[in-house]
């Protein structure tokens, strides 16, 4: 996938649909791609596994959960922000964790926002469509290079 597009790594099927939809009702243009769990959010960035075929491109923003399994979200972001290339993408955790543990960890291991998910639909809703016009309208990407296509981490 190349041009703008979004990609949320969320493991919850009510979350991913609630925060699908509340990007479709903001009349969001990009297109959302969505893996379920850190490994498979992996996996897609460095095109390996069934993504080893994705077209270069990377997201302009990814939307992380930090409870997930496999590998979990601050594990995804740390790996991320390590990396020369994706370290530049914009990463917004969006949980459900209230921990400070949770939000200390995100910032120290450089997240660009800490939205907890609202328990109140409209609010979720509200929330999420803010999300998605500011990190997929409003803010300018970083230019970033492209990575070569047989890279593997």
């Amino acid at each position: 996938m190349s041009g703008k597009y979004i990609l949320l790594a969320e493991d919850n099927p009510n979350d991913i649909e609630l925060t699908l939809a509340a990007l479709a009702d903001s009349h969001m243009i990009n297109p959302v791609e969505v893996v379920n769990d850190g490994a498979e959010a992996l996996d897609f960035l460095y095109r390996r596994g069934k993504y080893a075929s994705r077209k270069q491109g990377d997201p302009t923003v990814i939307l992380l959960d930090i409870k997930m399994p496999k590998v979990d979200g601050l594990e995804v972001l740390r790996t991320i922000k390590k990396d020369p290339v994706l370290r530049l993408i914009p990463v917004v955790m969006l949980t459900s964790s209230r921990e400070e543990a949770d939000l200390v960890r995100s910032y120290e291991n450089g997240v660009n926002a800490y939205v907890v998910k609202p328990l109140n639909f409209d609010d979720f809703m509200h929330a999420v469509r803010e999300i998605g016009l500011f990190w997929g309208f409003l803010n300018e990407p970083s230019p970033r290079p492209n990575k070569p296509d047989a890279e593997t981490k």
